[in-house]
C-alpha cells in the first residue's frame, strides 16, 4: 500500500485481501465500497456489496460556487449516517479505471467524493488503483453482472385472449437485482414468477387480476392509462412498497396490462428517486432492458416534474 497525506492507494490484490478479511478482525463494521461510476454502468455490473455514488447536473451547477457536501453524493441516508459516525473501518473509493489519485481531475466524482470524505469522515479512506475496469478483469468472480437474457419459460394461457406479443414470450426484465418490469401476461404465469424469484407483485392497473393471492405479496395501485390520470400521486406508495420488498430480501414484479406505460412509469420514478438520476438517464436504462416502454405524454410530464423534485433534494 502507498501511504501519503491523502487517501491510501491500494492494488486489486490488496483490496481482495480486505474483502476476504473476516469481519471480526476489524475494529468496526469492516469496509464499505463506494463506486463513482454512472448509475447505468453500476446497475449493469459492479463489485458485490458496493454502493453507488451519484452526481447529477443540477448539483454540478450548484457545486461551482460551493464545496461539495457528502450528502450530495451519497443518496442513501442510512449509509450517509454510518459514514459520518465512523461505523466502517475502511472506505474504499472506486472509479472507472484511474491508476492513482494524482490522475483524477478536480471536477471528477471520485475526487469530489475523496475530498468530501476527508472533510467529513474520520475513517481510513482508500482508493482502488485501476478502478472497476482493472479489478473486474482480474477478479470477475467478485463482481455482479446483470443478465441481458430474458428468463425463458413455457408458454401459458393468454390473459387477453389475443396472441402473446413477441416481447412477452419470455420473462419480465430485471432492472435491479430485486426489481423486475413486465406485463399482465408475466404476472399470470406462476412458472415465470418462480423462475425470476419473485416474492411480491405491484399491480399498476384497475383491471388486471392478482392471480396468486396468498402465494405472493400484492399491492394494487388503481391507475388508468390515460392523459387525465395522476400517477405521480402514487409514486410515494409504490416506492415504499418496492423498498419494503428489497429490505426483506425479496423481489418484486411491477406490471400493468402491457408493461409499456403505467408500470414503466413507476419503475422510472423508483430509479430516479432512489438513485437520484435524471429522467433521461433512467429512461435510457429501462429502454435498454424493455424496448417497448412508452409512458403516455401525461406520465412523461409528471416524471419531468418529479425529476425536478428529486434533483433539488439535499
Amino acid at each position: 500500500m502507498t501511504s501519503s497525506s491523502g487517501p491510501l492507494e491500494i492494488t486489486g490484490n490488496e483490496f481482495v485481501h480486505v474483502l476476504r478479511t473476516s469481519i471480526d478482525q476489524f475494529t468496526s463494521a469492516g469496509c464499505v465500497v463506494l463506486d463513482c461510476r454512472p448509475f447505468l454502468d453500476f446497475a449493469l455490473t459492479h463489485i458485490f456489496e458496493s454502493r453507488n455514488v451519484n452526481w447529477n447536473s443540477m448539483l454540478r451547477r450548484r457545486s461551482k460556487t460551493s464545496v461539495v457536501a457528502l450528502e450530495w453524493l451519497v443518496p442513501n441516508k442510512a449509509l450517509l449516517g454510518r459514514l459520518r459516525r465512523g461505523d466502517f473501518s475502511l472506505v474504499v473509493v472506486v472509479d472507472e479505471r484511474s491508476h492513482s489519485v494524482a490522475e483524477l481531475k478536480a471536477e471528477s466524482v471520485a475526487q469530489m467524493l475523496l475530498t468530501a470524505l476527508q472533510n467529513e469522515v474520520q475513517t481510513q479512506i482508500c482508493f482502488l488503483q485501476g478502478g472497476f475496469e482493472g479489478f473486474s478483469e482480474a477478479y470477475p468472480e467478485l463482481c455482479y453482472y446483470a443478465s441481458n437474457n430474458f428468463l425463458t419459460v413455457e408458454p401459458e394461457p393468454i390473459v387477453t385472449g389475443r396472441t402473446t406479443p413477441a416481447y412477452d414470450q419470455d420473462g419480465p426484465v430485471e432492472l435491479l437485482p430485486f426489481l423486475f418490469l413486465g406485463s399482465a401476461i408475466h404476472s399470470s404465469r406462476r412458472e415465470t414468477l418462480a423462475a425470476a424469484g419473485i416474492t411480491a407483485v405491484l399491480n399498476v392497473s384497475s383491471s388486471c387480476p392478482n392471480f396468486y393471492e396468498g402465494e405472493f405479496q400484492y399491492l394494487r395501485i388503481n391507475v388508468e392509462d390515460n392523459l387525465a390520470a395522476d400517477i405521480r400521486a402514487c409514486f410515494a406508495t409504490a416506492i415504499a412498497f418496492i423498498d419494503s420488498v428489497k429490505q426483506s430480501g425479496g423481489r418484486v414484479l411491477v406490471h400493468c396490462q402491457a408493461g409499456i406505460s403505467r408500470s414503466a412509469t413507476i419503475c422510472l420514478a423508483y430509479l430516479m428517486h432512489t438513485q437520484r438520476v435524471r429522467l433521461e438517464e433512467a429512461f435510457d436504462f429501462v429502454k435498454q432492458r424493455r424496448q417497448v416502454i412508452s409512458p403516455n405524454l401525461a406520465f412523461m410530464g409528471q416524471l419531468l416534474q418529479f425529476e425536478t423534485d428529486v434533483l433539488c433534494q439535499g
